[in-house]
């Protein structure tokens, strides 16, 4: 018979699968960042910086005041254990699974791409194969390098045909990041820019790989639907439908029913299932745990929306919002933004959760203190409305 879980059992199992309910380490290191990524398996990175840029969140909710330049040296040092390419988006992953994605790359140079790029492959080739030329001949390239030409509409696609031709080849794998000079990137050839033990793997054929992407995806959310499977690293739909059930045939994923749901979930192997899982993270809105809104609402009740492209107008918590996970609960959301010039972490609104407890305003208060040092701030401060403003006011 097929085991029914609690809401309560899934919310547990999830937050463990997340590395959440663990004691942060006393002084959190390089080796720290590498277990978070390893855990989550991918990292969204995304360009906004009104507090920080995403990518250095997810280790912060985790690990706590951990030095930034760890991650920096993870993601773009000389001995850097993470590369970037399309995995959830735009993604830091642990280097082994640069395998995984050759078949992604692949079926880029065949046109699986943006449709706008992928026209642009096809119509431009030839441009595209003299840039990665000089890519080959001069070295390591910026898209400043690439700067002159034509450009379109505004938007992505207003990019000039060099910025375009590279960030073809970055899809199709051919070249990637090599660096980042600030948030620039700087381009190499993939052969050139990653290790020699990485680019002599074996390429997996697209079944194993894709299998291996769900057993990854799997271990990292504890319980999860076929859908959650497909979002996390963004696999095709009839793919992930195929390795789900292999998967379930072979033993290693073992289908649950969770109260409340109204897909059949599957339950990783060797999933933890807590009693309780203790602890405070203010969350990315880009966090591996809540970015797929579906699952947020299914896991803790409330509905997490993205509003940096609403008008300000109709936006209901504000512009970059970052959910309070509480112990088990997402209790409040604060709209925040880093005033580096005046050194001090904003609370632009504070929101408190149906969920939120007589310690709430305290426990996020800590957090905020934290974040704000963390961020080379002096303190944090609440500057804007919110049924949580006063009182979290006074906490802080």
């Amino acid at each position: 018979m097929t085991e029914t879980l609690s809401p309560n059992t899934a919310r547990r199992i999830a937050l463990a699968a997340q590395g959440f309910g663990r004691a942060r380490p006393a002084a959190p290191g390089r080796s720290h960042v590498r277990d978070v990524v390893r855990r989550l398996g991918v990292v969204q990175i995304d360009s906004v910086n009104v507090v920080t840029r995403t990518h250095y969140l997810p280790a912060f909710s985790r690990l706590g005041a951990y030095p930034r330049e760890a991650l920096e040296a993870e993601a773009w040092g000389t001995r850097r254990s993470l590369f970037e390419y399309w995995g959830h988006e735009a993604s830091l992953m642990p280097l082994e699974l640069q395998p995984l994605l050759r078949w992604r790359m692949e079926r880029a140079r065949d046109g699986a791409m943006w449709t706008g790029l992928a026209r642009f492959g096809r119509e431009r080739r030839d441009y595209i194969d003299s840039v990665l030329a000089e890519i080959e001949r001069r070295g390591p390239v910026t898209g400043g390098d690439f700067a002159e030409g034509p450009r379109g509409q505004p938007g992505w696609w207003s990019w000039s045909e060099g910025k375009r031709a590279l960030e073809w080849l970055f899809w199709a794998g051919l070249i990637t990041t090599k660096t980042r000079r600030g948030f620039e990137r700087i381009y190499d050839l993939t052969e050139r820019a990653l290790p020699r033990r990485i680019i002599d793997l074996p390429t997996p054929d697209e079944a194993d790989a894709q299998r291996e992407l769900v057993r990854i995806s799997a271990r990292a959310m504890g319980v999860a639907t076929e859908a959650d499977l497909r979002d996390y690293f963004r696999l095709p739909l009839a793919d992930t439908r195929a390795r789900v059930a292999e998967l379930v045939e072979a033993g290693e994923l073992t289908p649950v029913t969770v109260k409340g749901w109204r897909q059949t979930a599957y339950l990783a192997p060797d999933a933890k299932r807590p009693r309780k899982v203790a602890g405070a993270a203010l969350l990315s809105p880009f966090d591996n745990l809540i970015w797929m809104r579906d699952r947020t609402e299914r896991l803790f009740g409330v509905k997490v929306r993205l509003e940096i492209y609403t008008p300000a107008h109709k936006r209901a918590h504000g512009y970059y919002v970052l959910p309070f996970l509480e112990d088990e609960a997402i209790t409040a959301r604060v709209d925040l933004k880093a005033d580096r010039k005046a050194g001090v972490l904003l609370v632009q609104a504070a929101w408190r959760e149906p969920d939120a407890t007589p310690e709430t305003a305290a426990r996020l208060a800590g957090e905020l203190t934290l974040m704000a040092g963390w961020l080379g701030l002096e303190r944090a401060e609440v500057v804007g409305k919110g049924d949580l403003a006063e009182e979290l006011e006074q906490a802080l």
